[in-house]
């Protein structure tokens, strides 16, 4: 099985990768700007979290079932039947009633983001030699920055102008666009045999990280649900392990997870992840209600991290052939610690300035941790393997954002009721649940001071997970042969170590 492409079509292949992307990246952040409006159409404000939470968990949980079906039938069907079901569930969300049908209809939505960007990023590292995918993957990472700056400028704008139905709309132009354009120009030479596919331990697998998920992320569930919910996980996980050690064609391969490549890139991307995550949850929060800045501030201390980024990315080609590929992430991961330690050092008085400094650091580190993670995961495996260790990387990198949600929440509450009396954390609490309540912060000092120590803590929390992403970036194994002068050379062999 392989991909046959002339070098003429991969331009035009990594366009139609692109739009695919900006499709799923955009829809986000178009979403979550137009939600307060859709709302108020549908009612069911009790559900809101849930619009979000479900297209999230769909997308989680099935990342590693279609990396690994893009190994068994080939990258092009698995990316086209996703497309085909992220539009389907555009479509009908536009459509929607109420809030349940909304849900519903996003988990659809999910069930296709699941297929592709793993898939994508996959056929990236067919297409692209070692040397050319750093340019390559910038790229999407670009994608993702201007999705990140344009989504909530387009979600106001159609909310206001247009009915809401539009910014799932949206997608079906680019879907529809994207869907021709795989279909002729990427051609794929697959082996025709029979296959088995391991339903049950796709069932199994996503019982288990569904449960994990809604775990940590439902913080109003009463103390039966969560047991609950741990319980499910435990057993599926367990009944997951036992079925996947027994089956012919196992849907997730758990000798694939056991090489040391693979589970220390895994392990630094999983953290990094946490780390950036509760980097994006807390600086809004401190620039907002803190410093006492507009939201638009706070959002341009956000920027810096999205222009560091895809910065790194579009740079480590360029690094890998320099100083080889394991000296480019041992060097420039330290910029994510380094980053996050500049937030240790803010205060009530601080410029922005200093945060998006800090932002744009970590984003930096986060862009080599990121690309270097994946490029050597690609290079340890061969082609019949690529899907499932790619989406088992990007799959670890969403686990960690939720991991990351949930502990920095923890931190801050933590932090808010040390630091406060009964009275003061109560005060604090009201004012962050209303819409106007960061603004409000400005007029009570005391309740403001004891956000900013609350958040202080949330900061070392920041900086002691940064601090072990670049711990496992560097467990990362080496080859002997993986120097200076001949990185490119022997990156595949340093990245097959163990």
């Amino acid at each position: 099985m392989h991909v046959s492409v002339s070098s003429s079509r991969r331009s035009l292949i990594l366009g139609t990768i692109m739009l695919a992307t900006f499709m799923v990246s955009i829809e986000s952040t178009i979403v979550a700007t137009a939600m307060p409006r859709v709302v108020g159409q549908l009612g069911g404000f009790n559900y809101y979290s849930w619009v979000f939470s479900a297209f999230l968990l769909a997308q989680s949980a099935t990342t590693p079932i279609y990396g690994k079906l893009s190994d068994m039938f080939g990258r092009k069907p698995v990316l086209v039947v996703g497309i085909v079901l992220f539009l389907a569930g555009s479509l009908l969300c536009g459509f929607g009633w109420s809030m349940t049908s909304l849900i519903v209809f996003r988990v659809l939505q999910g069930l296709g983001a699941g297929a592709i960007y793993p898939v994508a990023m996959t056929i990236i590292g067919d297409l692209y030699k070692l040397e050319e995918r750093g340019r390559a993957q910038g790229m999407i990472a670009i994608v993702w920055a201007v999705s990140a700056v344009v989504g909530p400028l387009a979600g106001g704008v159609i909310v206001d102008n247009f009915a809401w139905a539009w910014i799932f709309w949206i997608n079906l132009p680019l879907g529809v666009c994207a869907i021709i354009g795989f279909a002729i120009l990427l051609r794929e030479a697959v082996e025709h045999r029979q296959v088995k596919i391991d339903y049950a331990g796709a069932l199994l697998f996503s019982i288990a990280i569904i449960s994990l998920l809604v775990l940590l992320t439902e913080t109003n569930a009463t103390g039966g649900v969560l047991v609950g919910l741990a319980a499910l996980f435990v057993v599926s996980g367990a009944l997951f392990i036992f079925r996947e050690k027994r089956a012919a064609a196992p849907i997730i391969s758990l000798e694939l997870w056991t090489r040391r490549v693979i589970v220390t890139s895994n392990a630094a991307t999983l953290l990094a992840g946490m780390a950036l995550i509760g980097l994006t949850t807390v600086l809004p929060i401190y620039v907002q209600g803190v410093l006492g800045r507009s939201p638009i501030v706070a959002g341009m201390t956000l920027t810096a991290l999205v222009v560091g980024w895809p910065l790194a990315v579009m740079m480590s080609g360029r690094l890998f052939r320099t100083f080889g590929i394991h000296r480019t992430v041992r060097t420039g991961s330290v910029a994510f610690p380094v980053g996050a330690m500049v937030l240790l050092f803010l205060t009530p008085h601080s410029e922005p300035a200093v945060a998006a400094m800090g932002s744009f650091l970590m984003g930096f580190g986060m862009g080599l941790v990121s690309i270097t993670g994946i490029v050597l995961v690609q290079e340890s495996v061969e082609w019949s393997m690529r899907g499932s260790a790619t989406a088992a990387i990007i799959f670890s990198r969403s686990l960690g954002s939720t991991l990351g949600a949930a502990a920095l929440g923890a931190i801050l509450n933590v932090g808010i009721t040390h630091y406060g009396s009964g009275e003061l954390a109560t005060r604090l609490r009201d004012l962050l649940n209303h819409p106007t309540g960061l603004a409000d912060l400005a007029h009570n000092p005391n309740v403001r001071m004891v956000l900013f120590h609350a958040l202080n803590w949330s900061f070392w929390g920041v900086v002691a997970v940064a601090v072990l992403a670049v711990v496992s970036a560097w467990l990362i194994p080496v080859s002997r042969k993986d120097t200076g002068d001949v990185p490119v050379k022997h990156a595949a062999e340093a990245a097959s170590g163990n």
